[in-house]
This record gives structure tokens, sequence and C-alpha cells, in this order.
């Protein structure tokens, strides 16, 4: 077999312009000539074979550690998604899923979803980075693009020094290529440094062979193996409890589904004392199906379109793609949560007169498509796995979310509004409000902007002033005090959150983690039930500019109704102090709407204060209500290297700024690795402008935030420490003035890509997450590492 040259000389000219000219039907393709007809099969062996195992055992374990860290979520290079057998048969595009630009809607191209085979794919753009052609094992490797790109790297490995060379760009928005068989050689001959694991190491000589052996042997793969007894016992009972025929257990199996059809689902009993990365995981599927027989997926661009089906079948799926920390997003099911869906939607006394329509105006409306379920049910529903609520629009498939997150500050603590609160009354404002609680969603995909929006915000002007007049007479009333915070019904973790904002991607914890932060929310039921819809249900990342601008500029209402509520337990001459501190340099339109009429700077708190600081003494009275359920393990303790490190969250000005966005400090004690996160929060005037958020940039606001364990998915860097030489670290970042500087910390302790031992350390880290947070440990993502 001679080498493959990809450069089309004029013999192969001469046959591409022939096979155009000559029928004018099928496309001449002149890799034809030299490895026979592509056509897409199946890789898919049996589990117990022995190409099945090793693939499970050998090969698996080497494409999640080196390849799904940077090609595992929507914003992977070139949509090559390698974190299951159809991603990797998939194969890669051009076409690009992030663009803020895009005049009409793309169409989607969600893994699982969009597409039920190899060959739909190819018809939808995707090109194959395996051999799809003639199956001998010299053409295996040679018409591959994945051997191909790791082959090179491994002839061209990254240089040991202290940084990639300029050609090699890293981050988020680096120009992809996505080059095709057919010019792969000559892109790789023009840019010398892109193999793969793209500006990374190459692999060690043990797992290119494996890679080699599987690619050249066809590339098979295997699913895991076939599910239990007791597993398909546990689905079967979950599938009877959401499909029964009874409208209101209808309605509820819907409302179940379009707040959890993003949580990764697994058996409580079954999965005890096993960690994330081998639990069984299932995610709740709409089917034209009923259980019993197999699913039939129905595809839509949200979990509230019309089905196109009579009868709508919630059936639980096997997930069998790789565990990302990005993604992870845990949901138990066992029969307490059976018996709680069952209380909260089953027993109440109330009468489903008909099932909602799927037109956009009410479905797209929770208020509307729901109104016939108790509000204080669906509150409670969201409110007892709030940080699962909250995460998913901070974890979802959408691993790219600046537009939904440059509208928040970079940290602050969520407390809730007690359900059990004036439940009759909040039954009757939120019925009393439906109208006005209108979300971008029922605008779809294509949206245009100004038009839209000054709509909203007539809509919510009208909500923010009939809620203040509720606000007032609660204050008549005496119930504005601290009996409006949940106290977790005194066993729910749930009651607090954190939230830190890491640019483009986010973490959201229990308890009340860090310092005491510039901002808080104080969250009801109709304002976590719009971020749900509004950030995850109806977000569409394949929508025009017109809907992920409307998305945006929403959020900002949501936002600030999150803290005015807040600020209303706080006394009036606070607020409005706070207010304008929140707001600095804010344009005059956002300034009017802020100091408006609807909001409440003259309602009286029913708290009383006896300091000079306020919002501190509130946030004491929050942690004395609620004791050891606002606590996190992840702050620091008076331990003696917590102590140490504790001093980075008061070090000088200027030292926070030069740091990233979140970096992943371990140190070595002997053979024991403890493993902290360095978050950098940036300081802002203000956070309204959607396009120029550096403009309100205050670098000299920024701060250092120490957590135990990890906290975000993203690191953008790696820091290695011995115990003895903490406080020399401590020191070197606290006097950090300049990239000079930067560079120096590096060198001492920092693992930077070009590090010989790089892979060593990302498994060792893996490891060490894996035993220190092992319900919520997933493969990192090494798209944000920097190259400092």
């Amino acid at each position: 077999m001679r080498s493959f040259q990809l450069k089309l000389h004029w013999p192969w000219l001469i046959l591409l312009l022939a096979g155009c000219a000559s029928v004018g039907i099928t496309q001449f393709d002149p890799l034809d000539e030299i490895y026979g007809q592509d056509s897409p099969k199946s890789r898919i062996v049996e589990t117990t074979s022995p190409a099945g195992q090793f693939y499970l055992t050998e090969v698996e374990p080497i494409i999640e550690q080196r390849c799904v860290v940077c090609h595992g979520c929507y914003d992977a290079p070139c949509q090559l998604k390698l974190s299951s057998p159809e991603g990797i048969d998939r194969g890669a595009s051009k076409d690009v899923v992030y663009d803020g630009t895009r005049i009409l809607a793309s169409n989607p191209t969600r893994l699982g979803i969009d597409a039920r085979s190899t060959f739909e794919w190819r018809q939808k753009g995707f090109h194959s980075v395996l051999n799809e052609r003639t199956q001998t094992p010299a053409v295996n490797l040679e018409a591959s693009l994945l051997y191909q790109f790791i082959k090179h790297k491994q002839q061209q490995p990254v240089a040991e020094t202290e940084r990639l060379s300029s050609d090699i760009i890293t981050g988020i928005n680096q120009q992809n290529q996505c080059p095709t068989l057919v010019d792969s050689q000559e892109f790789l001959a023009d840019n010398p440094n892109h193999g793969m694991p793209y500006g990374l190491p190459a692999l060690s000589d043990n797992e290119f062979s494996v890679l080699t052996k599987w690619l050249s042997d066809g590339a098979t793969m295997a699913n895991q193996a076939p599910l239990s007894e007791a597993y398909q016992t546990e689905i079967q009972a979950w599938e009877t409890f959401l499909n029964q025929d009874g409208l209101k257990h209808q309605l509820m199996a819907r409302y179940a589904y379009e707040h959890i059809y993003l949580a990764h689902l697994y058996f409580t009993d079954l999965e005890a004392n096993i960690s994330s990365q081998y639990k069984e995981y299932f995610k709740l599927v709409r089917s034209s199906t009923p259980p019993g027989v197999p699913i039939d997926p129905i595809q839509t661009r949200r979990p509230y379109d019309d089905p196109g089906v009579q009868r709508v079948y919630y059936r639980l799926q096997r997930d069998d793609e790789s565990i990302l920390a990005k993604t992870l997003m845990p949901y138990s099911l066992d029969q307490n949560r059976m018996d709680r869906m069952d209380t909260l939607f089953i027993q109440p006394n109330y009468t489903v007169s008909s099932f909602p329509s799927y037109d956009p105006k009410v479905a797209a409306n929770p208020f509307e498509a729901f109104k016939e379920i108790p509000a204080q049910s669906r509150y409670r529903f969201m409110l007892e796995e709030a940080q699962f609520t909250i995460m998913g629009f901070i974890k979802g498939p959408v691993c790219r979310g600046q537009i939904a997150l440059n509208v928040i500050d970079d940290h602050f603590w969520v407390l809730f509004v007690d359900p059990d609160n004036a439940p009759e009354e909040m039954e009757k404002f939120v019925a009393e409000q439906r109208d006005n609680l209108v979300l971008p969603g029922e605008k779809q995909s294509n949206a245009g902007v100004i038009k839209n929006w000054l709509n909203f915000s007539v809509h919510q002007n009208k909500y923010l002033q009939n809620k203040l007049q509720l606000i007032k007479r609660l204050s008549d009333e005496d119930k504005l005090n601290l009996d409006l915070i949940w106290d977790g019904d005194q066993h729910n973790d749930n009651a607090t959150l954190t939230i830190f904002r890491h640019f483009d991607s986010s973490s959201v914890l229990k308890g009340l983690v860090g310092q005491e932060p510039k901002t808080a929310w104080l969250i009801d039921y109709p304002l976590l039930e719009r971020i749900h819809y509004l950030l995850v249900a109806e977000y569409d990342v394949f929508g025009n500019v017109g809907h992920q601008v409307n998305t945006r500029l929403y959020m900002d209402f949501l936002r600030m109704e999150g803290e005015g509520n807040f600020l209303s337990l706080l006394p009036a001459e606070e607020r409005k102090k706070l207010w304008q501190y929140w707001y600095r340099n804010s344009h005059q339109k956002v300034k009017e709407y802020v100091f408006g009429p609807r909001v409440n700077f003259d309602v009286k708190t029913n708290i009383t204060f006896t300091s000079s600081e306020p919002k501190s003494e509130l946030f004491d009275h929050v942690k004395e209500k609620l004791g050891a359920l606002q606590q996190s393990p992840h702050n620091l303790t008076n331990q003696p290297l917590d102590s140490t490190l504790a001093q980075l969250q008061n070090i000088p000005k200027g030292a926070p700024t030069i740091m990233p966005e979140m970096g992943i400090l371990s140190i070595q004690d002997g053979d024991d690795i403890t493993l902290y996160s360095i978050i950098r929060n940036s300081g802002h005037s203000n956070i309204d402008s959607l396009l120029f958020e550096d403009k309100n940039r205050l670098p000299e606001e920024d701060y250092l935030t120490i957590n135990k364990g990890i906290t975000g998915s993203y690191p953008g860097a790696y820091w290695h420490v011995e115990l003895k030489s903490v406080p020399d670290f401590v020191a070197a970042v606290s006097k950090l003035q300049s990239e000079d500087d930067y560079d120096h910390l590096m060198d001492a302790f920092g693992v930077r890509r070009t590090n010989p031992n790089f892979w060593q350390h990302s498994d060792a880290i893996h490891k060490q997450y894996e035993k220190g947070q092992p319900n919520t440990a997933g493969l990192l993502d090494y798209n944000r590492l920097e190259n400092r």
C-alpha cells in the first residue's frame, strides 16, 4: 500500500473534474481510488468479546484521560465529542456551535438526539475520524484522522520549554481548522505543532501502541454490559410511576421531565457506595413508545416543544457517556423520592381539567402550563434540590456560558424564601401574575430583540409593581423578617448556596462558602422557576442572536429581582447605599430601572439591626438560624495548613488579578496529596453591560478565595507544592505584581502544559478528586488551561 499524499496533483485533478462532469449525479471522491468507497459501518461489538473487552479495559481509559479532557462537550474542538462510542463514530464538523452573531438559528447537532446513525451524521456534514473504507490494518491507520494526528504528535512532541510556541493558540476562542482526511497531511505540514493531544505532551509509548492496535484492528467499540435484573426492576418501577393514565400523573410527569431532563439519574439503593465515575446513570427522555418496548426518543429543540405524537411516554435511557465534571448533575431516585413526588403532585386536592397545550405561548410559560398544580408543590420540587436546579444553567451541556454568566457577579450567596411563609398568599399572587411572568422562550429560536425586550420589560415592571404591594403587606403584618428565609426544614443542606463565576463557566456549592461576598440573592418561587426556564429549558445554544440577546437581557431583570429581594430585609437607607454601590457607573436607563418606583426602598424591614454593617449582621443572623446547614466542607478550617493558605484571601491589590480564574493546588505530604482550589473573583463596578464587560472591570477589587477540594471544572493552572514549601508558595503569590512574577511562580511551583510529567500529574489529580469528592467528581476540562 502506497503512503497517502493529500495534495491534489494533476492526475487526481483530472480524475476529479472528469468525475464531476461525467454523470452529474454522484460527486467523484479521489480517496475512493486509493482506499475504496466510503461506507459507514457499525463498530459496536459484544461487550464480552475479546475486542469489546480490549476497548473497555485498555482503549476507553486512554481516550477518557487523554482525549475527553478536551473533547467532551458542545465546545469540543470541531464538535469532535469523544465521550462515547457514538461520538467517536460521529466524528467532526467544521460548523461552529457557539456563534453569537448568527441571524437565523442553526440546525442542532446534539449527540444522541438529532441523528440516529452515523449515516445521518454524514448527511449533516460530519466527517469521520476513523477509517470507513476498505478494512485492512494498513488502511485503517492511513485513512484514520485520529491516527494521523496522534502519530504526528509522537513524531513532533511538545518541546520541553517553559511555554508552548507562539503558533499554538490555546483557549476556547482559538480558530478551529477541522481538516478532513483529504487535507490533513497538508494541514499538519503547515501546522507542525497541531498533533494530538493539542498543546499538551504526547501519549506515552504504551498508550500510543494500544490506540494504534485498536485503530488498525478496525476501531471496534463496546457499550457497557447489559443491566442487571435489579436495575431493570428499578427502571420498571419508575417508568410505571411516570406513565400512569390519569391527568394528574401525566401533568406531574411532564413537569418533572421539564425540570430534570438534564439530570444524571441514579438509583440510590444500588449505587450507595459507588463513586460518580462508576455509577450507572440514566437520562429521562420523551419516547413515542410505552414501557416494555424499545425507546423511540422524540427529537425536539426544547423539552416542552410539541412532541408530535398523541401520547408521550417518559422513559429511563441508559447514559453511556464519560462522566465529565462540567456536565455531571447527579439526581437520586429511590422510594423516598417517589413518595415525595406523590405527596407533592398526586395527594393534594386539586383537579386537572385538561392537559396543557404545547403551543409556545403556553408551553414556554410554566406558570400557565402548570397552573393547576399548586405553586407550593412546584416550588418545593425545585427548592428541595436547589443546588441541582441552579446547577442547570451552570453545568448543563452548554459548556460555554458567557451569555448567561456575564450577568452575575463572580461570587455571591443565595438564600431562598420559605415555602411555608404565607403559602395561601403565594398561591394567589402567582395565579394573578401569570400573564406578567412571560418568558422570551415563547418567541422560540429566531427572535427579534428590541420589540421583544420592550414587551418583556413592560410585563416585568407590572410584576414588580404588584410584588412591591405584596412586600408592603408582609411588612405591615410584621412578616418581613428572618422567618421569610427557608431554613431547609432544619435538615436540607440546599438551604443556602454559593455561586462562583469563572468568566464563562461557573460553580454552585451548598452552604455559604468563602469570604462575605458583595452581593446576595433571595430567591422565591416565581424567580426560581423563571431562572430554570430562561437559562435551561428554553435556552437554545443553536438559536439566533436575537434569542441569545433576549436571554441575556431578561436575566438582568432576574438578577436585579433576586438582589432586591435580599435587600428588602435590610434597613431602607442601607438598601439604597448598596444599590448605588452595586451599580456604579451604570447606564442611565439602568439607573432609572434600579432606582425607579418599582424598587422597595420605602418598605420597612421587620428585622432589628444594631450594628453599623447591616448586611454583615444579616448574614450572621442567617448563619445562626441555619446552623450546620450553612456550613460547607469546602471552607477553610483553623488547621495549620488551611490557616497558612487563608493568608491568600487577604493579599495586596494587584496580586489576585494576575492569577487565573481558577487553578488547582496540590500539596504533597509524603504519599498523601491534598487538593485546594484557588479562585479569582473579579471586581466590577456593575454587571449590566452585554458587550463591554471589560469597561466595568475594577481589578483593584479582585480577591482570591481558597476552597478545600476542587471547585470548578476548567483549571487555568496546576501548582504542585511540597508541604514544607507552602509558606514559600503563599509568599510568592502574595508578591505578584507582573507577568514576570507569575512566570517565576510557575517556574517554581507550576505544572505547565509543556511539563513532561503533565499527564502523570493529571492522573494523580483525578484520582484524588474521585477519592475526596466521590459523588461529584468527573473528568476535568483542559480547554481553558493557560499557556503562561
